[in-house]
């Protein structure tokens, strides 16, 4: 029996108080951001990281990035540089994620082995307010098979064939612009090093 997927528009007056209650409960949410739609989930529940791997039938080995609501809770989690500060009060709140060295105050079975994490601050007003609401930080990668194209408008049949790892919930936010996934970059003290590369564009200095 397929599972059928819960759906709400990113104007229903209800929507705030449904999306928490799927994440606390360790649901994956489909959700529009400022770049491409995107997977969300709570990075403390085991299953539901393991959840979202399945959905996207990404390798276990490569590491997933967290949303935050600001510099305050990005530094929880991470050690940020001075040139790290500079490039996240450039930048964000905006399509940029920055890789830094974590903090343990990670889960430990949450990108096992890594040394470094992605964070991000969106500039997109729903995303800020599911983790304002949320009250930590979410898993954020992009609403696709690993390999594929990124989505701009919902649509099910990319998660067909997925019963138990299906979303939770979509959030219908419509046609997104077709805007590139955010630009990552890696800061390890002074080196800055641009690993993907978004709309957004980080001056990488020769000095």
């Amino acid at each position: 029996m397929r599972m059928s997927l819960q759906k709400i528009k990113l104007s229903d007056w209800r929507l705030m108080g449904g999306v928490i209650a799927v994440l606390q409960s360790g649901g994956v949410v489909m959700h529009p951001t400022e770049t491409c739609y995107g997977l969300c989930a709570d990075i403390s529940n085991k299953k539901a990281v393991e959840r979202v791997y399945a959905l996207k039938g990404r390798d276990f080995k490569k590491p997933l990035s967290i949303l935050v609501d600001g510099l305050y809770m990005a530094q929880e989690y991470g050690f940020f540089s001075d040139l790290a500060l500079d490039l996240a009060k450039k930048y964000w709140p905006g399509p940029l994620s920055i890789l830094v060295p974590c903090k343990k105050k990670l889960p430990d079975f949450f990108n096992s082995g890594e040394e470094f994490v992605a964070l991000r601050w969106s500039s997109n007003a729903f995303c800020q307010e599911m983790v304002k609401n949320f009250g930590s930080p979410l898993i954020t990668t992009s609403a696709n098979k690993a390999g594929e194209k990124e989505c701009y408008e919902i649509s099910e049949k990319p998660f067909a064939d997925f019963l138990a790892a299906s979303p939770s919930l979509i959030v219908d936010g419509g046609k997104l612009l077709h805007n590139k996934p955010s630009t990552i970059v890696k800061v390890n003290g002074d080196n800055l090093e641009v690993l993907r590369q978004g709309d957004l564009i980080v001056p990488v200095s020769t000095n």
